[in-house]
């Protein structure tokens, strides 16, 4: 079992930035591939950004290429979103998910763990 406590989130302005962080539980982290999603209301949730188990590979959205960075510290079993250039739009829930498989995965159904996510507000 793995669990995953997002933290970092809160309202920001337009324009700025913010770092999510995702602490995970269990000896076999490093091992997993790791993502961010996010649902904004009335939405489905929808992938933002993935990471393999050593971190040398890395994907993204489209909706936030060249705004975000994902990276991890197997050491201490935590996952980051760098995000900058914050636009309204970007607004959500966003969850850490976890997935028994070393590589990226795009899609919520390849993961099998999820965090109980961090509200991310961006004020226009």
């Amino acid at each position: 079992q793995v669990q995953l406590v997002e933290s970092g989130g809160g309202l920001v302005q337009a324009g700025g930035s913010l770092k999510l962080s995702c602490a995970a539980s269990g000896r076999t982290f490093g091992r997993y591939g790791m993502g961010w999603f996010r649902q904004a209301p009335g939405k489905e949730r929808k992938f933002v950004a993935g990471i393999s188990w050593s971190g040398s590979s890395t994907f993204y959205a489209d909706s936030v290429k060249g705004r975000a960075t994902i990276s991890r510290d197997n050491a201490k079993n935590t996952v980051y979103l760098q995000m900058s250039s914050l636009e309204p739009e970007d607004t959500a829930v966003y969850y850490c998910a976890a997935r028994t498989e070393s590589y990226i995965g795009a899609r919520d159904y390849e993961y099998d763990y999820w965090g109980q996510g961090t509200q991310v507000t961006v004020s226009s």
